[in-house]
């Protein structure tokens, strides 16, 4: 039994393995830069647009199923217990929805940062911030150098 084990693992190593498939980032797929293309130039612009149209799609949709779960659930609770937990809930509802309710207001605002032809590039120091990192962040509008050291700073200040 143990030699049929130590077989099969051994012709597990030799199985072809699958592609993984591509992880969309808010219904988009990752960015395939061609070779000699121009940083920031009209594709990875409209790639970004998407993302970040897509994001905001996804956190719109999410803010309107909450008003109207929120709606649904404005059952008034006799008993006490019953009531003080569906404030509580209501409440990281609340506060939540406020989250994305700035971060709402990030992305409008990096849409229209990207029709000025400095989205992509740091506001610190002019670098390229790297399409991976825009792809994990869109709204990132520092380098991975200058936000270490941003960070760094505000630890110091608090």
């Amino acid at each position: 039994m143990a030699r049929a084990t130590t077989q099969k693992r051994q012709n597990d190593q030799y199985m072809p393995t699958r592609k993984k498939p591509a992880v969309l980032i808010h219904g988009v797929p990752p960015y395939k830069p061609k070779r000699n293309e121009e940083y920031m130039g009209p594709g990875q612009i409209e790639h970004f647009r998407q993302i970040l149209n897509g994001w905001l799609k996804e956190l719109k949709d999410e803010t309107s199923r909450t008003v109207v779960h929120m709606q649904d659930e404005t059952a008034n609770y006799p008993d006490l217990t019953d009531r003080a937990s569906q404030e509580t809930d209501m409440a990281l509802e609340l506060r939540g929805r406020d989250r994305d309710r700035k971060l709402i207001r990030k992305i409008e605002d990096t849409i229209a940062y990207l029709k000025s032809g400095d989205y992509g590039f740091c506001e610190n120091c002019g670098e390229e911030i790297g399409l991976k990192r825009l792809e994990a962040r869109p709204t990132a509008r520092l380098c991975i150098d200058c936000k270490t050291i941003d960070e760094i700073r505000e630890r110091q200040l608090s």
